[in-house]
């Protein structure tokens, strides 16, 4: 993120980038991203926000990989300061149902995590203490994800229609999904552009369009669509590599 704030700091001169960090040292912030409860993670992010005079006006959110569904929830959740547009890069927007490779493969983080997941994703303990967990989304056992899941299934409306939410997304200018093509990380990948597994199974996958989310609008995203307010866009390559001159040509005009 480092990488990213350079970057745009660099490309856009004057711009103020504040780049968010749970915990007060880069490996609390690591451990975090594993361990801390979403929901706490995202009253964390609403609570420096709000405190930033720089963002009062409103801002541009960006989000890497679960960090996309993540700021999504504090557009959702946390409209002041307003949010004005969110770019999800690899965000994973109907949760993930595997977990082929994650950062850290070489540690046994990863067979740990998975362990863990197969063994009871939707527990209590796992739920509130696991951040995959917390976007698990089993297509095979989905009572068992809308009434269990604690972060993906109330931030989806899957438990009832949560007004505030509905309208709080609704006022994006922009809500900018991307999809890494090549995705080895993500299951699925579809999960990046609100697509999902056609619920019952886990091989055949359907659009955003087709998903009862959409038909139904219960999160106003067929509103947003119909707008123009959802972009969809594709990069060649893995989870989250893309090129500097993509990036330039690309996501930058968003911030600008």
């Amino acid at each position: 993120m480092g990488y990213i704030k350079k970057l745009v700091e660099k490309k856009i001169p004057g711009i103020y980038v504040l780049s968010l960090k749970i915990g007060s040292s880069l490996i609390q912030d690591m451990e975090n991203s594993f361990f801390m409860n979403v929901n706490e993670q995202v009253r964390e992010v609403c609570r420096q926000l709000a405190q930033d005079p720089q963002l009062q006006r409103g801002y541009n959110a960006m989000g890497f990989s679960q960090g996309g569904q993540f700021l999504r929830a504090v557009a959702q959740r946390c409209p002041a300061p307003p949010m004005l547009s969110l770019i999800s890069v690899g965000g994973q927007h109907q949760g993930v149902y595997g977990f082929p490779r994650c950062p850290g493969e070489s540690s046994h983080l990863c067979d740990w995590i998975r362990k863990t997941l197969d063994l009871g994703a939707y527990s209590k303990a796992v739920q509130e203490h696991l951040v995959q967990a917390e976007y698990w989304h089993d297509p095979l056992k989905e009572e068992e994800y809308r009434k269990n899941s604690i972060f993906l299934a109330d931030i989806n409306q899957e438990r009832g229609i949560n007004e505030t939410y509905k309208k709080n997304l609704k006022a994006l200018k922009k809500f900018v999904m991307v999809k890494f093509l090549n995705d080895t990380m993500v299951d699925p990948p579809i999960s990046e552009w609100f697509g999902f597994y056609k619920s019952g199974q886990a091989k055949e996958t359907i659009p955003l369009q087709e998903t009862s989310l959409y038909k139904e609008d219960r999160l106003g995203l067929q509103e947003m669509d119909k707008a123009g307010k959802l972009v969809f866009l594709g990069v060649q390559g893995d989870h989250l590599h893309f090129s500097e001159e993509w990036f330039d040509s690309t996501i930058l005009p968003f911030l600008q």
